[in-house]
């Protein structure tokens, strides 16, 4: 297997890992539907990404819990996150989202 088939592999292990958890498959269709409606934020405008507040109230689950897994799935490369003033935002990376259709496909 080349060298770019294996980090491809382990790229969607670690999304597969991180979207295994209940609350992170929630949080991930959230932040897609959201993007997927508004597009992507173009942070000179009003940004158009989800805010961590929207998944405690959407989801009830707490302010911890939420940045515990928004982290996981920044870290496996699922979302990115912007933070303007004290607010954060989600939003979906499209390169990840492009290789898991791949890979369904």
């Amino acid at each position: 297997m080349a060298r770019k088939d294996s980090t491809s592999a382990e790229q969607l292990a670690e999304a597969f890992r991180a979207l295994s958890n209940a609350n992170r498959l929630r949080i991930y269709q959230v932040i897609v539907e959201h993007c997927r409606r508004h597009g992507q934020a173009d942070l000179a405008k009003v940004p158009a990404g989800c805010a961590f507040g929207d998944f405690m109230q959407r989801l009830n689950i707490g302010a911890p819990t939420v940045s515990h897994h928004v982290r996981e799935l920044v870290e496996a490369g699922l979302i990115r996150v912007e933070k303007v003033g004290r607010r954060r935002y989600c939003h979906a990376d499209p390169a990840m989202q492009e290789k898991l259709a791949q890979f369904f496909e």
